[in-house]
């Protein structure tokens, strides 16, 4: 059996269990974080925080390499532009997170415990998705 699918789950996995032990699969927390003028919540700040103390120094030391351990090359985005679907994307992802209070990770993770409302946003996430990859496709972008 090839490492990297068992490294993918590991590394899915590792993902998974600290987003529900920070509580950022629960979307009242989320969304106390966006209520700057109500209930604030600091503690997503802190766990953003925490995630770039271990990515950046980690994305130095892993990038002086020549190649990645699992790969025969790093797959790093290409472009850097601002363009408009990167600017619609974006928006429409805030708008998800804030109404739903979830962003893809901690739906993805949150799914496992069934409840409805849950799984709606998952649908409507993948529906979303699938749904921006036709208009590019039909926009030719």
């Amino acid at each position: 059996m090839k490492a990297h699918p068992i490294a993918s789950l590991i590394a899915g996995v590792l993902f998974g269990l600290g987003l529900v032990i920070s509580g950022m699969v629960n979307p009242a927390k989320v969304l106390n974080f966006l209520d700057v003028a109500g209930s604030w919540d600091p503690t997503l700040a802190f766990v953003m925080g925490g995630a770039l103390l271990i990515t950046v120094p980690g994305f130095r030391l892993v990038l002086k390499r020549e190649t990645p351990l699992l790969d025969g090359r790093f797959h790093l985005p290409e472009r850097n532009d601002i363009d408009a679907p990167l600017i619609v994307g974006a928006i429409l992802f805030g708008i998800g997170w804030g109404i739903g209070g979830f962003c893809p990770g901690p739906a993805v993770t949150a799914v496992t415990t069934g409840m409805p409302p849950v799984l709606a946003f998952v649908i409507a996430m993948l529906a979303g998705s699938w749904l921006a990859g036709q208009l590019r496709q039909r926009m030719g972008v």
